[in-house]
């Protein structure tokens, strides 16, 4: 199956996915199955890359925010969650520079086969595997900042991400505020509150390319979820209509009435 957004040549694209038509992929699984069937959900597994670099942001200053905004849209929806390797840390994309760099067969194959043919330049085709090539999930486990992010002692059959220094489980394991305990709460919250299980899935703002928002209801309650896709502040409404309504998750710890701040995460239950 062919990947979200504008592909080049078969699944290939350096482009971000339009946030109306990822809304518009999820939501028809969250409305279709309602009633019928039971959501499988994940951003990341070993074939797709790293969620935080293709939906979200994955700079210095944004990933964090970024990755518990994602991990806030997705757990909030009703279905089950499944967390890929490094998905709790935060893990990006390694955008390797050099072909030699990539293991995964289809994407040698892809690079040589389109360039060769001269259906698209080699700079295209690098971008696309920095993109969207399978190997993006692929590199070692980041355990800690010691060589190979502590994976092993010996050599990896793939490089690890560069950027194993300073996103690795140890380092997230001592910090409060890190994308792990993030997953931590969001799971808790999971066990403590019915309507993230059972509630009826109502989707929001349909023509927002900025934010994700919809409501979970059950038995006279309501739950909103509003996502902030973009690095900027944006209008939102959405949840304060809910009497006396509580904030149960934020990856801010302030919030402003009415906007959603960049990369926020918000959920309000009443």
């Amino acid at each position: 199956m062919c990947p979200l957004g504008e592909k080049v040549n078969g699944k290939w694209t350096d482009k971000r996915v339009p946030l109306k038509e990822l809304k518009s992929t999820l939501n028809k699984w969250q409305t279709g199955l309602e009633g019928v069937a039971w959501n499988s959900l994940y951003w990341d597994n070993h074939d797709q890359p790293r969620a935080v670099s293709r939906f979200g942001n994955d700079s210095k200053q944004y990933r964090v925010l970024s990755a518990k905004m994602l991990a806030t849209c997705l757990h909030m929806m009703k279905g089950t969650p499944y967390i890929y390797q490094g998905e709790e840390l935060g893990m990006t994309n390694p955008k390797f520079c050099r072909l030699e760099d990539y293991r995964d067969i289809e994407s040698v194959n892809a690079f040589r086969e389109l360039t060769e043919s001269g259906l698209v330049s080699g700079e295209t085709m690098m971008n696309c595997l920095k993109t969207i090539s399978r190997d993006n999930a692929r590199t070692p486990m980041q355990w800690n900042d010691e060589a190979h992010g502590g994976f092993t002692s010996g050599t990896p059959w793939i490089k690890v991400n560069p950027n194993y220094k300073e996103i690795n489980a140890r380092a997230e394991l001592k910090d409060p505020d890190s994308v792990f305990h993030y997953y931590k709460k969001l799971i808790a919250l999971r066990k403590k509150y019915d309507i993230i299980v059972h509630g009826v899935f109502v989707s929001l703002l349909d023509d927002s390319d900025s934010i994700y928002a919809y409501e979970r209801q059950w038995e006279g309650k309501r739950l909103a979820v509003a996502c902030n896709f973009t690095d900027r502040e944006v209008p939102c409404e959405a949840g304060e209509d809910i009497p006396n309504g509580e904030v149960l998750i934020s990856n801010y710890s302030e919030r402003k009435k009415g906007v959603l701040m960049p990369c926020e995460a918000r959920v309000i239950y009443g």
